[in-house]
């Protein structure tokens, strides 16, 4: 039941996309990029609410309000990442426009990456990694400025359920020099949407939204241990079975 049910989610994907993509490309010469993004949006909450009678995955999200108090701040949001679920259901569940940190390769993949071409994020060249800090450190300032959050992975890739990778300090970095709040979320959505894994799993999505931390007067050192630290804890108390030794 789960392939069958994984199976019509991707031929829907399949679909649905480019579709989406070409819509998005002949309307955004006409709209602003604030509206580019809530036109871009519907494809995630589509997508989103797809997948509960499609393939089960519900979400739970914890902690809103701790972003509901921030809402006119600058705010880093630094997250675990585990699955491509999560990628998907922050532009669509999360109450501000979010700017992402990813690898310039996703703007390659056909419709999907061409569209996020579309958008104003900020995409780096991972190879390079003094480009990439360079790039993270001028973009981020810049839509910091224009009241966009940015959003950011510091484990840099996907991690299997129960692991974790280290955190790297860019989203840090960044905090201590614009002096922005960082709103950290751990989740479980590992569980249900597997890395590189076709199957869909039936399940809740736990969101799980930490108090804001403030950078003020903190090294990137010490601003990075405090949010891998709060989310690596948190991990352990959405998902415990998964931390089982």
């Amino acid at each position: 039941m789960k392939l069958i049910r994984s199976t019509l989610f991707a031929l829907f994907l399949l679909v649905f996309t480019p579709i989406w993509s070409v819509l998005c490309m002949i309307t955004f010469p006409f709209l602003s990029p604030e509206n580019r993004y809530t036109f871009i949006g519907l494809w995630n909450k589509v997508v989103i609410a797809l997948l509960k009678p499609l393939c089960g995955i519900h979400y739970e999200i914890r902690g809103m309000e701790n972003m509901q108090a921030v809402l006119n701040e600058r705010v880093i949001i630094l997250s675990k990442h585990q699955s491509a679920y999560e990628t998907i259901a922050y532009i669509a569940l999360l109450p501000k426009q979010l700017c992402f940190v990813f690898k310039r390769e996703l703007l390659w993949i056909p419709f999907f990456g061409w569209a996020l071409a579309l958008l104003k994020m900020i995409h780096i060249n991972r190879s390079n990694k003094m480009t990439a800090a360079l790039s993270v450190a001028s973009q981020g300032r810049k839509r910091l400025s224009e009241g966009k959050w940015i959003m950011l992975f510091p484990e840099g890739t996907r991690t299997p359920t129960g692991s974790t990778k280290p955190y790297r300090k860019g989203g840090a970095r960044l905090a201590t020099a614009t002096d922005a709040l960082i709103i950290p979320i751990a989740h479980n959505a590992g569980r249900c949407w597997p890395k590189n894994s076709f199957i869909k799993n039936p399940g809740t999505v736990i969101f799980s939204i930490g108090p804001a931390i403030s950078s003020t007067n903190k090294s990137a050192e010490q601003l990075q241990q405090e949010v891998e630290g709060w989310i690596e804890a948190e991990m352990r108390v959405i998902d415990p079975s998964a931390y089982k030794q």
